[in-house]
């Protein structure tokens, strides 16, 4: 039978229960057994794709063209397996699917509440992997904290399922905070307390705790909280902020979560996890050989994780080439011809980001140009791919009114238009065009070496495309067509011929990316940066050595 893991949180957002969730599944997964994580959100959005990315982070999208929660990229780069539609519930995709029963007449007349159609309807999609058999394991992450009116229903079917499966094949794990006062130079357990306290009176009762902390939990300080929130001393858990995510699976390790957890879900504790390819590459994220800079080209640089994905996958690739890669966040809207030298001179490398909407694009075009006048590495994911089509068409090919229809659909040149089937749609909810899809690249193309093969399989998520009524004048000016769809001969991918590196593409690589297999495009980026900072280097040495003769 499926066992079933919550994981709650209290006190704070934002404390870091889909890395705790990843971490724990790590472990499990290190011992032999399969697992896999969902996320359970409990806004009334359908999905996040309609969501701006500074109210939550960046859109993730799966294989099966699922637009999801940023947690399920963190899900994926720890476990090395895809998730799918099934790895993310929303509570207005749960609430749409109980009003259209309603409406078929599927309740006979009854009334529909809360209690028991929509706690049904949330128990039945917790238990959907699980029904698969695939799964040893199904981790299930509660999303906002213990308290908001909008998790009740949440902890409701938790509830219930623990009283439907039974405590051994059912646990809950509770994240909370234990602040530091550093004028009594003390750690509060108190609202921690409160949070336990909270979650025991909606019926709950949590099995672990895990503890955000700035500083050690000293034993009578862990034997305090168990006392007082009822649990064993061994599942209060101390999670110190860890220098890099990906050292909180070895600190989970170190505590025992994954042991504390599978005794009291009566599973054997199996082999000892495994976690050499982990560490090692933690030691190469660590202790890197050299330092690169990057120029992250974006509108929404003030968010983090409005690029979460496209930063995790430098920090992959950056572990491969035993390198650090800092990333500059530099705010397109702010970009002009006057000052791109001035911000940009000093950049390794030029990353330009995907987005939507006419902010900012030209500031994104003046990058590109730098970057390409300048045989800096250049990489361009979707918009990034669009914005060099157009600086491409207006300053070498001379069609200086190129743009793409999304920013100005009245253009003579539209080198981006909008795509054929998406020119009769009104609804913009989950109606791009989504998931992965088939690129074959060309033979003898930078893009086929990178990925030693010549059909790959990647993710989209966008609605406008190149514009194939100008391939032929690219082509002949230099700037190539990499990879296309082989059924519909969009354009995918596009490198520029007699540069270091400059590639654009359609789809997001940085979806694909894990610590396990990092994504090659992104090794190569890093790669044409570090020999773009040997090449200044080098040509700095010899101007010197000319000046003195």
């Amino acid at each position: 039978m499926t066992k079933y893991i919550f994981v709650t949180g209290g006190v704070t957002s934002s404390l870091g229960k889909g890395i705790i969730a990843a971490s724990l599944a790590k472990l499990l997964q290190a011992r032999g057994y399969s697992a896999t994580i969902q996320k359970f959100d409990p806004y009334i959005n359908v999905d996040p794709g309609t969501l701006n990315p500074y109210e939550h982070g960046e859109c993730f999208v799966t294989d099966d063209g699922a637009e999801t929660d940023l947690d399920l990229g963190h899900y994926e780069r720890f476990l090395n397996t895809p998730t799918s539609q099934a790895n993310n519930v929303t509570t207005g995709r749960v609430y749409q699917y109980v009003i259209n029963k309603e409406r078929e007449g599927a309740f006979l007349g009854k009334t529909v509440q809360v209690i028991p159609h929509i706690t049904d309807e949330i128990k039945r999609r917790i238990r959907l992997l699980g029904n698969e058999n695939k799964y040893d394991v199904v981790i299930t992450e509660l999303g906002g904290t213990v308290g908001d009116i909008e998790s009740l229903p949440y902890i409701e079917a938790v509830r219930q399922l623990k009283w439907e499966l039974g405590n051994e094949n059912c646990i809950v794990i509770h994240l909370t905070l234990i602040p530091y006062l550093k004028a009594a130079k003390e750690l509060k357990t108190k609202p921690t307390q409160h949070s336990v306290k909270m979650l025991s009176e909606n019926g709950v009762h949590p099995d672990i705790i895990v503890c955000r902390t700035e500083e050690p939990l000293y034993n009578d300080l862990k034997k305090k909280i168990a006392l007082f929130c009822n649990v064993r001393p061994e599942a209060v858990i101390e999670a110190r902020d860890a220098d890099t995510i990906y050292g909180v699976p070895i600190e989970m390790m170190l505590e025992k979560l994954d042991v504390i957890s599978l005794k009291l879900l009566e599973m054997p504790l199996g082999n000892e996890p495994d976690l050499s390819k982990w560490k090692e590459f933690l030691t190469k994220l660590r202790y890197p050989k050299s330092k690169i800079t990057v120029g992250l080209i974006g509108k929404y640089v003030e968010l983090q994780d409005a690029y979460k994905s496209i930063l995790e996958s430098l920090i992959h690739a950056g572990a491969v080439n035993e390198c650090k890669v800092e990333v500059r966040n530099i705010h397109s809207e702010y970009l002009t011809p006057e000052n791109a030298a001035e911000k940009l001179q000093n950049l390794d490398a030029v990353l330009v980001a995907p987005g939507f909407g006419s902010r900012g694009i030209e500031g994104k075009i003046d990058a590109i140009r730098y970057a390409r006048e300048n045989n800096i590495p250049f990489f361009g994911i979707c918009l990034g791919m669009q914005c060099a089509a157009v600086e491409f068409a207006r300053n070498i090919l001379g069609l200086k009114d190129a743009h793409s229809t999304e920013m100005n659909p009245d253009t003579a040149n539209p080198v981006i238009h909008l795509m054929d089937e998406q020119k009769d749609i009104q609804h913009k909810g989950g109606t791009m065009r989504l998931g992965t899809y088939d690129c074959e690249l060309a033979q003898g193309s930078r893009l086929s070496g990178i990925y030693g093969k010549h059909l790959i399989q990647e993710r989209h998520r966008h609605r406008y495309e190149f514009n194939n009524n100008y391939l032929e004048a690219f082509e002949q000016a230099g700037m190539l067509p990499a990879g296309k769809n082989p059924s519909t001969g969009l354009v995918e991918v596009i490198e520029l011929k007699d540069h270091p590196f400059f590639v654009g593409t359609q789809f997001h690589p940085e979806y694909k990316s894990t610590v396990e297999t990092p994504h090659p495009l992104f090794v190569a980026f890093v790669k044409a940066a570090k020999a773009h900072q040997e090449h200044k280097k080098e040509e700095a040495t010899f101007e010197k050595n000319l000046s003195h003769g």
